[in-house]
């Protein structure tokens, strides 16, 4: 592990290759599981700012989730999270015509309905942010539907931090992540 500013980062995300290759695993990410993707408190605010926004681009189910949940829900963890669709799929989850699972809330960004993207989690992974009192861990999620996501980045050689690079500088900064550019060529010395 290493620091930058107030983060500890793992070096797992200098270390590891990853590319997300739809293609193989069809987004099963916004699918499996037992918790919806974390979300900051902000981002709570921005949900139920933007719903009747991007209410088009979602899924009936979706939509059905959304409106007897809520927006977001807290999970067992006690944070906030997307509200699921039979305690499985992500509620904002739309499917394409082949089954690839993708987020109806990037769809709506993407077609100019909304100026936010999706939950920074979202945008992060396979990278977990965890938040204590005086520091931010950053660290890898391994999980093993993601290995087709693995073995892409390995074969194009793209370290996590740089999959990940437009958000981790949404998350952290500009300047953060030229430190961590730093690090990660010392690091591959």
């Amino acid at each position: 592990m290493f620091q930058i500013g107030k983060t500890i980062i793992s070096e797992e995300i200098l270390e590891k290759d990853f590319v997300c290759n739809l293609t193989a695993c069809k987004g099963t990410c916004c699918v499996d599981g037992n918790a919806g993707a974390p979300l900051t408190e902000k981002e709570t605010e921005i949900l139920v700012d933007i719903y009747s926004d991007v209410k088009r681009y979602l899924r009936p189910e979706g939509l059905a989730a959304i409106e007897e949940q809520g927006a977001f829900v807290k999970g067992d963890d006690g944070e906030w999270e997307t509200p699921l669709v039979n305690g499985s799929e992500c509620a904002y989850v739309v499917f394409s015509e082949n089954g690839t699972a993708k987020c109806g809330l990037e769809q709506a960004y993407e077609k100019g309905a909304t100026k936010w993207k999706k939950p920074v989690s979202c945008h992060l992974y396979p990278i977990r942010i965890r938040e204590y009192s005086e520091l931010t861990a950053v660290n890898y999620h391994k999980w093993e539907i993601c290995d087709p996501a693995c073995a892409l980045g390995a074969e194009l050689k793209v370290p996590i931090y740089k999959f990940v690079k437009e958000a981790l500088i949404r998350k952290f900064g500009k300047s953060w992540y030229r430190e961590l550019e730093d690090v990660g060529r010392e690091y591959a010395k």
